[in-house]
């Protein structure tokens, strides 16, 4: 039998799912009717101001997401500027798709990032293996800390919640790589730094979120930056 702290908590686990099932829904339709060159438009402003943020131009080693073909902010200028400016760049990989479990992989240059075959979602992921070689990667501890990850998302709001696109890939990757930091006892944690079309910054408290859900440090718009 179950007590009243349990029905309460299922109860509650129950209606944030809700929350977040119709607030993805409501957003995925608004961003469906985006045309091609109003999210370019916004894509290149976003890209500029992030290009310019103090935490960009001093992070060395950087995660971004390869962007989907449509309905999210275009990334191909983030990171062929990332590779042009000498930085070490990271993308994302599903390594288990089941448990909803990816890694960031080391990306060798513009050629190695244009060769990259088109895999979940038609986004472009890397090959375990470059040139013969394992690629280093942030969560197996071959590769330096990361100081700065370019993360994507369904939705935001002002007071930096997140609402991603239902998979847990980013929480799942944010607490295992967290924990591995501090089993290194290293004190810097990389910087959190979200880009989204202007119609997906919300206003704050209005992305349901849970206990196990990232907030990020900074949202970058077509209008400038959120940040605490």
């Amino acid at each position: 039998m179950l007590c009243r702290f349990e029905i309460h908590t299922r109860t509650m686990a129950s209606t944030l799912r809700t929350q977040k099932v119709a607030l993805r829904k409501a957003m995925r339709s608004l961003l469906a009717n985006l045309s091609t060159d109003e999210i370019q438009a916004q894509s290149h402003q976003i890209a500029r101001t992030l290009l310019a943020l103090p935490e960009f131009q001093q992070s060395k080693n950087i995660s971004c997401f390869l962007s989907m073909p449509a309905g999210e902010v275009d990334t191909s200028a983030v990171v062929s500027a990332i590779i042009a400016s000498g930085k070490n760049l990271y993308v994302p990989k599903t390594t288990d798709k089941e448990q909803g479990i990816m890694d960031f992989f080391r990306i060798f240059g513009e050629e190695d990032l244009r060769a990259l075959p088109r895999g979940l979602w038609g986004i472009r992921e890397p090959d375990p293996e470059y040139m013969g070689q394992q690629r280093p990667t942030a969560l197996s501890g071959s590769s330096e800390p990361l100081d700065l990850i370019v993360m994507p998302g369904v939705a935001f709001d002002r007071s930096l919640s997140r609402l991603g696109y239902g998979k847990g890939y980013y929480d799942r990757f944010l607490a295992s790589y967290s924990a591995m930091l501090q089993g290194r006892q290293q004190q810097l944690h990389p910087r959190l730094v979200a880009v989204a079309l202007r119609e997906q910054i919300l206003e704050a408290g209005q992305v349901p979120v849970g206990e196990t859900d990232w907030r990020v440090d900074v949202i970058v718009g077509p209008d400038g930056i959120v940040e605490s």
